[in-house]
């Protein structure tokens, strides 16, 4: 009996602490809530449904699982209009033009000796079959998930931009990871795949989806978790810097604006800091450099006029937090 046997199972608070650890070491700062739906999506062979504002992460989460699992990473990006030829497979129509014309020139040979015309037409059938034939097949993302060898990290990016007609259409997959092709009948994953689907909201998804998934919504980040995550990205932003700058993002996504900051605005405005050499916040260089982490011109006028308390607050609130 070997030591694991002696011992037993891990104990699963053990197993997400280093899922959590996991994706830490691939600069994904995470809660123990986003560890443990990860570590559920991977023992239940469950998809993974992650909803949330734009920008929190939900993409970067299954990056961080590929780079934490080894495995390939295929994304399918889902637009409005987007339809199984583009998103399972396509026929190779340039091979298969080929296959007919050497097809034609060997139909002589192919007929020879063949006794009356449902013999010919039994050796045609047999080059048919060919011709619909895994040989001929161009894998699209969803195939190539299926198709992997070793598993998969599959990653059905904004799901809710793409149209009803393709949600049903994923129902086969994210129910039996398998999929039906006309031709060749049903084809099922050689290795379960990992399966991510992201949505910010822009249309409810349909009760079929949700079923067959785990959900995990992402908000955006508290103070300290941000501060984390600007620390482990950008460790050139001194402490105090770090505190005001996440302090003074927070506010910001109190307002009522068109975008609020997402967490990858708040990284490049930290880069940006670093670059100009600041080593605290002043109104003049939030306004110089707000277009940063504001993307519509109205909500930066709009915001003209809170600079100064957003900036007395956010170091108010920063004092205590380094010390």
């Amino acid at each position: 009996m070997n030591e694991h046997s002696r011992s037993g199972p891990r104990p699963v608070v053990a197993e997400i602490a280093d899922i959590e650890a996991r994706l830490e070491a691939q600069n994904y700062i995470c809660n123990s809530a986003i560890a443990t739906a990860l570590f559920l999506a991977q023992s239940l062979d469950k998809p993974l449904l992650i909803e949330g504002p734009p920008g929190v992460g939900k993409t970067e989460l299954a990056k961080a699982a590929a780079a934490m699992t080894g495995k390939t990473l295929i994304r399918l990006q889902c637009y409005e209009g987007l339809d199984e030829t583009k998103a399972l497979y396509e026929w190779k129509y340039g091979k298969q033009l080929l296959y007919t014309q050497v097809l034609k020139e060997k139909l002589g040979d192919l007929l020879q000796g063949a006794q009356g015309l449902k013999e010919s037409i039994g050796r045609l059938h047999e080059f048919d079959d060919t011709f619909f034939s895994e040989e001929f097949l161009e894998p699209r993302p969803l195939l190539k998930a299926l198709w992997e060898p070793g598993g998969a990290i599959l990653l059905i990016d904004e799901i809710d931009k793409a149209d009803d007609e393709f949600e049903a259409f994923l129902l086969e997959l994210l129910s039996d990871y398998q999929i039906s092709v006309p031709e060749l009948g049903t084809i099922k994953a050689k290795s379960t795949p990992l399966v991510f689907l992201t949505s910010n909201n822009k249309r409810e998804l349909g009760d079929a989806l949700k079923r067959r998934c785990l959900h995990l919504h992402i908000p955006f980040p508290d103070q300290a978790l941000e501060q984390s995550i600007v620390r482990r990205r950008v460790p050139e932003a001194e402490a105090r810097l770090n505190a005001q700058l996440v302090g003074f993002v927070q506010g910001l996504r109190k307002l009522d604006l068109k975008k609020v900051p997402a967490i990858s605005e708040t990284l490049d405005w930290a880069r940006t800091l670093v670059l100009m050499h600041a080593r605290e916040l002043d109104a003049d260089l939030v306004r110089d450099t707000l277009n940063v982490l504001l993307k519509y011109q109205d909500d930066i006028e709009a915001v003209d006029s809170e600079i100064s308390g957003l900036v007395v607050a956010a170091k108010k609130e920063a004092e205590w937090r380094v010390k």
